[in-house]
C-alpha cells in the first residue's frame, strides 16, 4: 500500500487545526475565569459536576452489549 503524500499533509493539517483549537479553547476559559472569579452558588456547583443522564448511560451501555453480541454471533 502506498502513502500519497497529499494524504497525509491533509491528515497533519487536520490534527493541528484539531489540537490548536483546543489550545484557543483552554486560553479562552482561562481568560474568563480570571475576569469572572467562581462564585460558590449552587448553579456554579452543579455545573461543574453535572453527570449524564442515567437513563441515557443504561441505554449507551445496552446498545454496546447488544452490538458485541451481534459481532460475537450470539443474536439467534
Amino acid at each position: 500500500m502506498s502513502v500519497e503524500p497529499k494524504v497525509v499533509a491533509a491528515i497533519a493539517g487536520a490534527i493541528n487545526l484539531y489540537l490548536q483549537a483546543e489550545r484557543e479553547a483552554l486560553a479562552a476559559a482561562a481568560r474568563e475565569e480570571e475576569v469572572m472569579p467562581e462564585a460558590v452558588t449552587e448553579t456554579a456547583v452543579l455545573a461543574k459536576t453535572h453527570l449524564p443522564s442515567l437513563w441515557a448511560l443504561s441505554g449507551r451501555q445496552s446498545a454496546m452489549e447488544m452490538r458485541r453480541m451481534w459481532q460475537m454471533r450470539l443474536v439467534r
